[in-house]
């Protein structure tokens, strides 16, 4: 079932961000995950949170996820990510496929 990582971005040094969104590409491609947002325009609707730059990154499974960050080649780059930005990164779970109409019964 797929997961999510849900990331809250604060860019420092855009040049070297854009540097490091270049090499985490191919590694999260070669994870099986895929971005559904990337730094959009966003809205808040209720409390009192300021996100900076959101990114959504879909993966296969949350095990998947965890081998992901927990990899050598993702923390390789843990150092040039925190050189130009700040972040925080949770992970959820996402729902099984929806109940089809006969199996509510």
């Amino acid at each position: 079932m797929a997961a999510y990582a849900i990331q809250d971005v604060v860019v420092h040094d855009i040049a070297e961000f854009l540097a490091y969104q270049r090499k985490i590409g191919p590694l999260l491609q070669a994870a099986g995950a895929r971005y559904l947002a990337r730094g959009g325009e966003f809205r808040v609707y209720a409390g009192d949170y300021e996100p900076g730059r959101l990114i959504l990154v879909e993966f296969p499974s949350l095990e998947s996820m965890d081998a992901f960050y927990g990899g050598d080649a993702y923390q390789a780059l843990a150092a040039e990510r925190d050189a130009c930005c700040s972040c925080r990164i949770v992970a959820v779970q996402g729902l099984g496929a929806p109940l089809t109409r006969q199996a509510r019964r």
